[in-house]
């Protein structure tokens, strides 16, 4: 079972910045799909982010050119900046790992973007 631990959530201004980080209890070179989904209370999951093995990352409408998805496979890390926080991101957000779908979940960081 793969774990998968997650950091760098918090309280930060409209416009601001945070970087989540999400760290493999094992090589990621060996998961096929990372990303973020978030949550919104009242709301469904939604995908935020993924990147495949050798692929370029895909980005939810709402975020392109604010959110930047990368992957350090030297330090088992995938990583969502965030930039240009607006209110509606505030959520729950959770790393995953998967082939086709996510079967590995973090267990959720807090984002919440007010004044």
């Amino acid at each position: 079972q793969v774990q998968l631990v997650e950091s760098g959530g918090g309280l930060v201004q409209p416009g601001g910045s945070l970087r989540l980080s999400c760290t493999a209890s094992v090589s990621i070179s060996s998961i096929y799909t990372m990303g973020w989904y978030r949550q919104a209370p009242g709301q469904q999951r939604e995908l935020v982010a993924r990147i495949r093995i050798g692929g370029s990352p895909d980005y939810a409408d709402s975020v392109k050119g604010r959110f930047t998805l990368s992957r350090d496979n030297a330090k088992n890390t995938v990583y969502l900046q965030m930039n240009s926080l607006k209110p509606e991101d505030t959520a729950v957000y959770y790393c995953f790992g998967g082939t086709l779908g996510p079967t590995s979940w973090g267990q959720g960081t807090q984002v919440t973007v007010s004044l």
